[in-house]
């Protein structure tokens, strides 16, 4: 992930905060060694009894994929789905793309978080489809414990795989 860590900042965050460094995630969810290598770490801390990983596009829609595809080459049937940011007005419309149907349990997953509001948004959508929440995942928790709080508020078990502390910057 160090090339998808840039210190030159400041920032502006999604959530209006700024900061003197950023992690742009893609950076590494998307480049195939990156990809295989994040898989690798959700899907070892993954609930066993789950059928599909996803969350808001963009930036989990990398993760849910190569966490599929990693599960399935290791001959664990998973899924991916993502979340719309809105509604589809057209075509089977709504927010979720993927072969997800109500009643399945999931996990949703976040590159990073710092308010927790795409995580939370995402947990909403999945929920208003019928999915069951079961476990949520970020690769990068800048919450400061926020994201813990909420999730368990929620009854959801949460894992941060990375912090700013365990990434050498703070």
């Amino acid at each position: 992930m160090n090339h998808a860590i840039r210190t030159d900042g400041p920032f502006t965050l999604r959530s209006g905060a700024t900061s003197s460094w950023y992690l742009d995630g893609r950076q590494t969810t998307f480049e195939g060694r990156g990809a295989r290598l994040v898989a690798g770490a959700v899907l070892s801390r993954l609930a066993d009894d789950l059928v599909a990983v996803g969350g808001m596009t963009m930036g989990a829609d990398p993760i849910a994929i190569a966490t599929a595809l990693v599960a399935t080459d290791r001959g664990r049937p998973l899924n991916a789905f993502s979340i719309r940011k809105v509604a589809k007005d057209h075509g089977t419309g709504g927010r979720l793309v993927g072969p997800v149907v109500a009643g399945e349990r999931v996990a949703i997953l976040e590159d990073t978080t710092t308010t927790t509001g795409a995580f939370m948004e995402a947990i909403d959508a999945a929920e208003a489809g019928g999915l069951i929440v079961v476990q949520a995942i970020c690769l990068v928790d800048r919450s400061e414990g926020l994201a813990t709080e909420k999730m368990a508020a929620r009854g959801i078990p949460y894992i941060a795989l990375l912090t700013p502390e365990t990434l050498g910057l703070v």
